[in-house]
């Protein structure tokens, strides 16, 4: 039988940061952004601030009204790096079946350990505990679904086995909300369904799930009846990227459609460059759009064929903007995302309604841009349309981007 392991940092950032600074550790610390650019939500939070009811995601602000004595320390992604490769070190003693999920969480198969699942995992969090001075919850199961649960059940500094004689008692009896990939919007769905724990999910049958949900009903069915035989893969091994994407907060409140298309400008560079690098192309272009009253929509459109040329994302993008903006809104925050990628060398149509030459002329100019910031930056070249104004214009998404965790899938 597989034993798979899940073991998740316990406030990782914030731990971090608490053994460079141990002057803060015992009082309530949490990594944010820079709320002088708008970028002030909270990234990670210790136990201390946790007893305010501080939630990763919410403005610094709204966490200071709750705990008016919070220290906000900025993050520092090459120190979470660096202790990310010291705790994957460890795993490595036990297993060579690690797949990482985001910097603070990795799934472990120690089906073929000789020791036992538990005993490695409570091995594995002292050593952590004992050798890096930071703190990791780890679940015991069958399954990455069950042990990732394990993993949240309890926290910090702890371990959780959920098995097959055990697992309606634990998992089943949890909100539908703590599974893998049931967001705020699917929990709704399924709310308004009479579902809220994830044995009630389990229960419901398989014809209504795909009736409300198609495909991903599957999945559903899948993960909360903890049918889910997924392999975990090997730390050197990449699932194929589906999507690019880059979003960012403006620095002051998008005033119209100039102010928009000057961050989308910027935003599709990075998009489209990163595109080249991996060798691919897009046909899918989304943006996603929230005003200043926290309002947001998202828009997507399918391209006559795929392309990595930034002239045209940005064209796509900008068309769809001008679609449901309402002149006289005032905008904040601004994404992309391309998808449905194929790779650059694959064969495509020619169309005679556009001018090929002119297209082929377009790529060229991006790969020598590509050349050109590679050697000297990403600011050695940029349209005019950027110095308009430069505190829109002057983030960088291609080198600052925030690290997200990689899909499950």
């Amino acid at each position: 039988m597989r034993t798979i392991l899940h073991s998740d940092c316990n406030g990782f950032y914030a731990g971090v940061e608490c053994l460079y600074n141990p002057d803060i550790r015992d009082k309530p610390v949490a990594v944010g952004g820079d709320a002088d650019k708008r970028h002030g939500i909270i990234l990670a939070k210790n136990e201390a601030a946790k007893k305010y009811k501080i939630k990763t995601g919410e403005a610094i602000w709204q966490a200071r009204a709750k705990c008016p004595e919070l220290i906000v320390v900025k993050p520092h992604f090459e120190r979470y790096m660096r202790f990310s490769r010291l705790c994957r070190r460890i795993y490595s003693d036990y297993t060579d079946l690690i797949e990482p999920f985001g910097l603070d969480e990795a799934w472990l198969d120690v089906s073929a350990n000789d020791m036992d699942g538990v005993e490695i995992a409570h091995e594995i969090r002292r050593r952590i505990k004992n050798e890096l001075g930071i703190t990791v919850s780890v679940g015991v199961s069958f399954n990455k679904i069950f042990a990732k649960l394990g993993s949240d059940y309890k926290k910090p500094d702890a371990v959780t086995v959920i098995r097959k004689d055990n697992f309606k008692d634990i998992a089943w009896r949890l909100d539908v909300g703590d599974l893998l990939y049931v967001g705020r919007s699917t929990k709704r769905r399924l709310n308004n369904l009479g579902v809220y724990t994830i044995g009630e999910l389990a229960a419901l049958p398989l014809p209504v799930l795909r009736a409300n949900f198609g495909k991903w009903g599957d999945i559903l069915h899948t993960f909360s009846n903890g049918f889910d035989m997924s392999p975990v893969m090997r730390m050197d091994e990449s699932s194929a990227i589906k999507s690019i994407g880059n979003s960012t907060t403006a620095p002051r409140d998008l005033e119209n459609e100039d102010d928009a298309k000057i961050i989308f400008t910027v935003l599709c560079d990075s998009v489209c460059r990163r595109l080249r690098e991996h060798g691919a192309k897009a046909r899918v272009v989304c943006i996603y759009v929230r005003d200043n009253k926290l309002m947001s929509f998202t828009r997507q459109t399918k391209l006559i064929t795929p392309t990595d040329i930034t002239h045209e994302i940005l064209s796509a993008a900008m068309e769809l903007f001008r679609t449901d903006y309402t002149k006289g809104t005032r905008m904040r925050s601004l994404g992309i995302k391309v998808s449905d990628l194929s790779p650059a060398s694959a064969s495509a149509q020619l169309s005679l309604l556009r001018d090929e030459d002119s297209r082929e002329r377009l790529s060229e100019l991006d790969r020598s841009l590509d050349a050109l910031k590679r050697r000297f930056g990403s600011f050695c070249v940029r349209p005019a349309a950027l110095m308009l104004d430069k505190s829109l214009s002057s983030f960088n998404p291609k080198e600052e981007h925030v690290i997200h965790p990689v899909g499950y899938f």
